[in-house]
């Protein structure tokens, strides 16, 4: 019998079936008879997804960056090939893993990877410079230990995550974990799911006010609630969502009853295929259909498709075998009773940072604080190890890019630290400010701009060297990375955030990130922050210092950093980070010209300069100014004036007058009439194509097109706002992009 037959034997036989379909249609795309963009979609539904990776020779995306699968993204410039690397994305279901299943992993990223596993903002585990010939194999090997790479991306439902400590948790209502179980076994390639125009992200939180499922910023979110009469359910919410532009959820239900929340999502999701967005994908997540629509009249529609559902025994079957999910410990309870100068070295402070006491007495959960989410190979076999001798399989992913070990005994946790100290996973800090998140950025992700590996790792650094010297208030403080606008490393919910973006100093781009503050990781990240200003990378590191500085000096009592930025105000922030704005001449400081992590120069183009060149300043560089001032002007409008008609209208000016600046380039005489501005910039930069960029296309034009043809009657609202804002900055980065990629290719003619 070969391995293959002996896999087949331990698979679910759909799992089989569709890794075999998988397998024939790689094969009937390499014959050519498999249009790409059909395969493409296929693959994705199975978790194997595009990167980009560098093959040394250069930093700046032209030949250096090999797009992987075939054909996907390729432009002029790139190399592809049917072998080149990609990612492999595994669903790790509300994060929770058995030791076997650790086992099985460590052997992939040993075999087909670069014995690195990669834990996500979404509990799932990444492995990266995957061949795609080795996808179907890798499949049936995750298969046979019950793990499945079955819409990991695409067009699908995502991955279900959940807090945790779901099950040891102090404040839960109750475990979620049988029912975020139920949920994804339900919704797995369930044929209402199969016609989404985008994903759909569902999370489950056991706790109202604390961090937990972080409900608020999905699609779908399922917070545990309790009737009058003791009937268990949940309050049920739709439309959140970062990327781009964040939305917060609307509450479809304040309490859906347990045997209902799989019919009302499904109803939830026809709703979705049926009237969401397909043509645009820029619009075509379900916060748009809910703002659009609403979320009365959307609830209506769910109401309408949930009474015409037929049955489905799925539905209440689950709840028959809830306790088949509950966590139970590997050994008895027994109290630690050695102490100071008994306990092993580093302990105590590991201890203060890394532990939390369950509901349960006499058990602990303990964090394994991951640099960057990575941990290899090795040490993932003998953390399974460790896992087998103290918890048996209570071991799960959190959504910052940790571990966590569950239902050790008390009596047990220094002989736990010591056998992680000697692998190299008791770092201490978990959950503090050294507890950085960051998405891939550069490193793989294809839309990447700036570093963001790179400079969470650089703060990571900085910040332990001082930690013990760090006061509690700045200890509690959340940063966290993402490589460019689209929140994949969630800034939006952080205290200090950051996302990748760049500019030009005279002949040179210059590597960027704007930063965002305020944002709120507690009550379910109830509260986005707001971008304030545009730092160089390498300024980044003394701008939360100056920042942590300041709020430790004119903090008062318990204020949180959030509620000490908002009091500061806006103007005030952005006059206090002024001289961190300013880029030295390439002369005088070149190391501002790379990234972190990568000595090389940076850039986004072939852009070349010539030793006896001047330096110049662009005609949309200067006048670009003012747009930035407006948008700016048009956050303090609505932060902290609350006067949302100003905000939306200065949003809206912001992006005429960065359109204005692009087209000046082009046609000197375009007037400051709105209609002028909006139809020279369709006819010289929408229509010919040359706003738009690889990946995200004219995307951010049609936030001005829409804004332009909608202008709102009376107030906004604050929602409404709140996006043209977000749209505005939006707008004008896109408009530094592709002011940067014309000056590029003139500089290379």
């Amino acid at each position: 019998m070969t391995w293959k037959e002996t896999l087949a034997d331990r698979m679910p036989d759909t799992l089989a079936e569709e890794i075999d379909i998988f397998e024939g249609q790689m094969v009937l795309r390499k014959q050519g008879k498999l249009d790409e963009k059909v395969f493409a979609e296929t693959r994705l539904r199975r978790g194997a997804y595009g990167q980009r990776y560098d093959n040394g020779q250069r930093h700046d995306g032209t030949q250096s960056r090999t797009i992987a699968f075939p054909n996907e993204g390729v432009t002029k410039g790139h190399e592809t090939a049917w072998d080149a690397p990609g990612m492999m994305r595994i669903k790790i279901p509300y994060g929770g893993m058995s030791a076997d299943q650790i086992d099985v992993l460590a052997d992939l990223a040993d075999e087909y990877s670069d014995n690195i596993l990669h834990i996500t903002t979404r509990q799932d585990i990444q492995l990266h410079f995957i061949h795609i010939e080795d996808t179907p194999d890798l499949m049936r090997r995750l298969a046979a230990v019950g793990i499945t790479t079955r819409e990991a991306c695409g067009n699908s439902v995502r991955n279900v995550t959940g807090c945790p400590l779901a099950g040891c948790c102090r404040t839960e209502t109750f475990d979620i974990t049988p029912y975020a179980d139920a949920l994804m076994k339900f919704l797995l390639g369930h044929p209402d799911v199969q016609d989404f125009g985008r994903k759909f992200k569902p999370a489950f939180s056991g706790c109202e006010g604390e961090a937990c499922g972080l409900v608020w910023m999905h699609d779908g979110g399922y917070v545990a609630k309790v009737d009058a009469n003791g009937k268990r359910g949940f309050k049920m919410v739709v439309g959140g969502g970062l990327g781009a532009v964040p939305h917060q959820a609307k509450v479809l239900y304040e309490f859906v009853p347990e045997e209902e929340i799989l019919p009302v999502t499904q109803a939830v999701s026809r709703v979705f295929a049926r009237l969401g967005e397909k043509r645009n994908r820029n619009k075509a997540r379900i916060k748009f259909l809910v703002a659009k629509l609403g979320i009365d009249e959307f609830r209506k529609l769910v109401e309408e498709e949930r009474a015409q559902l037929p049955h489905d025994p799925r539905w209440t079957a689950y709840l028959d075998d809830l306790d088949r999910h509950e966590s139970k410990p590997l050994k008895d309870a027994v109290p630690l009773t050695i102490s100071g100068s008994n306990l092993p070295e580093g302990y105590a402070e590991w201890a203060e940072t890394n532990v939390y006491r369950q509901r349960q007495d006499g058990y602990v959960i303990a964090t394994i604080n991951l640099p960057l989410g990575d941990f290899t190979s090795d040490q993932a076999r003998k953390l399974a190890d460790v896992a087998r001798k103290y918890i048996g399989d209570n071991v799960r992913t959190t959504v910052e890019q940790n571990l966590v070990l569950r239902w050790i005994s008390e009596a047990d946790l220094p002989a736990v630290y010591s056998e992680l100290k000697a692998i190299g996973l008791a770092a201490p800090g978990a959950g503090t400010i050294v507890d950085i998140t960051a998405c891939p950025g550069t490193d793989t992700c294809k839309l990447g701009i700036a570093a963001s590996r790179g400079l969470a790792g650089e703060l990571r650094d900085r910040l332990i060297a001082k930690s013990s010297k760090l006061d509690k208030a700045i200890k509690d403080l959340k940063i966290k990375v993402s490589g460019c606008f689209n929140s994949c490393g969630q800034h939006h919910v952080a205290d200090i955030g950051f996302y990748g973006n760049s500019r030009k100093a005279g002949n040179h781009v210059v590597p960027h990130f704007q930063l965002v503050l305020g944002g709120q990781w507690d009550d379910n990240a109830g509260t986005y922050g707001l971008a304030i200003e545009k730092i160089p990378s390498k300024a980044a590191p003394a701008v939360v210092d100056a920042l942590a500085d300041r709020y430790l000096a004119e903090r008062q009592g318990d204020e949180k950093f959030r509620d000490w930025i908002t009091r500061l105000g806006k103007k005030e922030v952005k006059a206090m980070l002024a001289p961190f704005t300013n880029v030295p001449d390439y002369t005088e400081d070149p190391s501002y010209y790379t990234d972190w992590g990568d000595p090389r120069e940076f850039t986004i183009g072939d852009m070349g300069i010539g030793e006896c060149a001047g330096e110049m300043v662009s005609l949309f560089a200067i006048e670009v100014a003012k747009a930035e001032s407006e948008v700016f002007e048009a956050s303090v409008a609505l932060d902290e004036e609350k006067d949302y008609a100003k905000a939306d209208a200065l949003a809206y000016q912001a992006m005429l007058s960065a359109a204005r600046s692009l087209v000046r380039a082009t046609f000197i005489d375009v007037t400051w009439d709105p209609q002028n501005i909006v139809d020279e910039f369709k006819t010289r930069y929408f229509d010919t194509e040359l706003f738009h960029d690889k990946y995200m296309k004219g995307k951010f034009a049609e936030y001005l097109f829409e804004r332009h043809a909608n202008a709102p009657t009376g107030d906004p609202g604050r929602d409404r706002a709140h996006q043209v804002v977000e749209e505005a900055q939006l707008f004008i980065e896109a408009c530094h992009a592709c002011d940067m990629r014309l000056s590029s290719a003139a500089a290379s003619a």
